[in-house]
């Protein structure tokens, strides 16, 4: 029996990247799931299902900062599978972007960062916490960065969107605690996952080493490092826990 039996998720930006081994994760727990991305999941749900389920996992293509798609995608959900019980917002703009002075970032990067790391996850909270309320349970939880806690030079715009996930995540967790909902945040360190090596390897040259020497386990960090708090906090065992930010970096913040 999976940890996540009879649970429907919906996990946003899972099609790759760290995000497809989230998914890969909660299917093997049991987990109905919804997996939502700008880019083409179709196959990775395609062969969660066949390993998992027929009809256990599904895919669709959505922008989180597009609060119209959001409302279809929860509804097509719904539709789907009948209830909602945890959400992880996991879609971000983090893998192309280059190491910039804040005096040198362009307003426009700026506001788009914005639009998907921050106006997404609120989005898929203001639908979703709906769903969760009626059946007076849910779990969300959201991805933030070891970042928001160092204050990293060069990536303002990204350190900015983290910071102010833990912040929604405190809030969050005050406004909906009597309905019964869970908020939390997972925080990873610099994670060596399939798309932030292929897109940006210049970050990967500069931030590498950097992370791996201010950690106290000294080695990469890599996807399956997470799995484990994910799952947790997508579970039952983690129902008493709520308002808090659980770092995943080998010791590199101390929370």
């Amino acid at each position: 029996m999976g940890r996540l039996d009879g649970r429907v998720a919906i996990l946003t930006g899972g099609a790759k990247g760290i995000g497809a081994h989230y998914a890969r994760a909660l299917a093997a727990e049991g987990a109905r799931l919804m997996i939502v991305d700008i880019a083409d999941g179709e196959g990775l749900a395609e062969g969660l299902a066949r390993e998992h389920g027929a009809n256990s996992v599904a895919s669709r293509r959505a922008d989180v900062s597009d609060e119209s798609a959001v409302r279809t995608l929860v509804a097509e959900t719904m539709n789907r599978f009948g209830k909602i019980d945890v959400l992880i917002n996991n879609a971000a703009l983090f893998a192309p972007l280059q190491e910039q002075k804040c005096t040198e970032i362009d307003a426009a990067l700026w506001d788009r960062v914005m639009a998907i790391n921050l106006r997404g996850p609120f989005l898929m909270v203001k639908h979703v916490a709906p769903h969760m309320a009626a059946q007076g349970y849910g779990k969300i939880i959201n991805i933030g960065s070891g970042t928001a806690f160092r204050g990293i030079p060069w990536m303002l715009h990204y350190v900015t969107s983290k910071g102010g996930i833990m912040a929604m995540t405190r809030a969050l967790s005050r406004e909906l605690g009597e309905q019964g909902i869970r908020v939390n945040t997972l925080a990873p360190g610099f994670t060596m996952s399939e798309t932030v090596i292929a897109e940006n390897p210049g970050h990967v040259e500069t931030a590498r080493a950097r992370a791996v020497a201010s950690r106290a386990l000294k080695r990469d960090e890599t996807p399956q490092d997470l799995l484990g708090a994910l799952v947790f906090l997508a579970s039952a065992d983690s129902d008493f826990i709520t308002g808090q930010t659980i770092a995943v970096d080998g010791g590199n913040v101390n929370t």
